[in-house]
């Protein structure tokens, strides 16, 4: 066999494999997102205890449907001998008179005709042997007002837990909006520093010109270098911040830490996205809310609680039958193989316990209703509040929008002055300071008017 071409492709399948595995993955805000809810592992869990909800569901509706057990058994006597003991001497037999059986019931009759039969003498010795049964049992609930209220519990269950599973969803595409809208606005601050130090070179490598030239100092060279270094330490700085950011939105993600991604959103694109949701949340609905849609399920779940305790007051009835095989009998064994009835389970007297059980759950109750009562309040004022948030965040936005332009403006000036020897290079580095001040209040009016956008759209269940 040539092992040679195996030797040789072996390397290029590692090769191919691990080139697959950091291929570069792309994605846009709603990508990232809808990625999250797929692979996101605190959301994996929600959904699992959607599962174990519907589990328990099925085990309480379980309770009130047919059930079959079964059962075996073995008792040793140790061979022990039962004397019967009939009156009379040892020598005599009893003649047992004609009776009449219509006296006696069935087992009664048994005994009677047995004894009969015996003739026996005044005792007789009956050896108990070892016993072994099989036995199969079927029942099934007739009536029992707390397994269907506890049925309908466990399925308002499921629903909570359902609801829950969508609050946390919320919860990872607010988080993946936040992390993903930081990183661009920090590789946007990234951008104007690379292009305001390319400046400041160009400006710098001028006035060393000049100052070779004795047309400037050598101080205005050093206040020039100081301020590309600064603002190059700012740049290491926000390019560990964005490295920090990725290995979070990969963890929100459920990517793997070692995948590259990219993000294809712009902005420029989101901005333009909210400008046209600025009417986002007129006429809104309370009830749309995650928050108010579970607590109004726990009022649900809580009325039902109420109504179980009421049931403990009512009578239970159950139905049974059994069937028994004697695999090893003694010679006096009367009970049927087959049985059948009803059991009717009565509550008369708990000591004040059902009635407790009862009250604490109308005061839990009464709670529940309070709670929803304030939560819807607390919705009301925070979508007041949270629409003036939105309100001053994009005002503050196209404020700060403007006043870049400005300083932009006032920086090119000082250059050109400072060029003509007309300013000092701290009134240009002091102008170049004031741009970029103008660019980071702009570029944190931009994250913050996209964070009360998020705000928003969690609050009306829009994300």
């Amino acid at each position: 066999m040539n092992l040679k071409p195996v030797l040789i492709l072996i390397p290029l399948l590692t090769v191919f494999t691990v080139a697959s595995a950091q291929e570069k993955r792309s994605f846009s805000l709603d990508e990232a997102q809808k990625y999250a809810l797929e692979k996101n592992l605190q959301l994996q869990n929600a959904r699992e205890d959607v599962k174990i909800a519907d589990e328990q569901y099925k085990a309480t509706r379980g309770q009130g449907l047919p059930q079959v057990s079964g059962t075996l058994d073995y008792m040793t006597n140790f061979n022990y001998e039962a004397e019967l003991d009939f009156g009379g001497g040892d020598d005599q037999t009893t003649e047992m008179p004609d009776i009449d059986y219509t006296q006696f019931d069935s087992g009664d009759m048994e005994i009677l005709k047995l004894l009969q039969s015996m003739n026996a003498p005044s005792s007789s010795t009956i050896v108990m042997t070892d016993q072994s049964n099989a036995k199969v049992q079927l029942s099934q609930l007739i009536f029992g007002g707390q397994y269907w209220v506890g049925l309908k519990t466990a399925k308002i269950g499921k629903e909570l837990a359902k609801q829950q599973v969508n609050i946390t969803e919320l919860d990872v595409k607010e988080s993946v909006a936040n992390i993903y809208q930081l990183i661009l606005v920090t590789e946007e601050i990234v951008d104007v520093l690379e292009k305001n130090i390319k400046n400041l070179e160009k400006i710098k490598n001028h006035t060393k010109n000049m100052f070779e030239a004795g047309l400037a100092e050598q101080v205005d060279v050093d206040q020039i270098s100081i301020s590309i270094t600064q603002l190059g330490n700012q740049k290491k700085s926000m390019n560990r911040n964005i490295n920090l950011n990725y290995n979070m939105l990969r963890f929100q993600m459920g990517l793997e830490n070692t995948r590259e991604i990219e993000l294809t959103d712009s902005l420029s694109n989101l901005l333009t996205n909210i400008e046209k949701a600025l009417s986002l949340g007129d006429g809104f609905d309370v009830s749309q809310n995650p928050n108010y849609q579970i607590v109004t399920t726990q009022e649900e779940l809580q009325k039902k609680m109420v109504d179980m305790q009421k049931w403990a007051y009512a009578p239970t009835l159950t139905g049974f039958y059994s069937y028994t095989e004697k695999l090893m009998t003694t010679g006096f064994d009367l009970s049927p193989k087959n049985a059948a009835g009803l059991n009717l389970s009565i509550p008369i007297f708990s000591s004040g316990m059902r009635k407790a059980k009862l009250d604490k759950a109308k005061i839990e109750l009464d709670k529940v209703n309070r709670s929803k009562q304030m939560l819807e309040e607390q919705i009301m004022l925070q979508n007041n509040q949270l629409r003036y948030e939105f309100a001053s965040a994009y005002e503050n936005y196209n404020t700060q929008k403007e006043n870049i332009e400005v300083a932009k403006r006032v920086l090119k000036s000082m250059e050109n002055k400072f060029r003509q020897g007309l300013v000092s290079s701290l009134d240009l580095t002091q102008a170049n300071t004031n741009y970029l001040q103008a660019e980071s209040n702009y570029l944190n009016a931009t994250l913050e008017l996209m964070q009360a956008n998020l705000n928003l759209k969690k609050l009306y269940n829009k994300l």
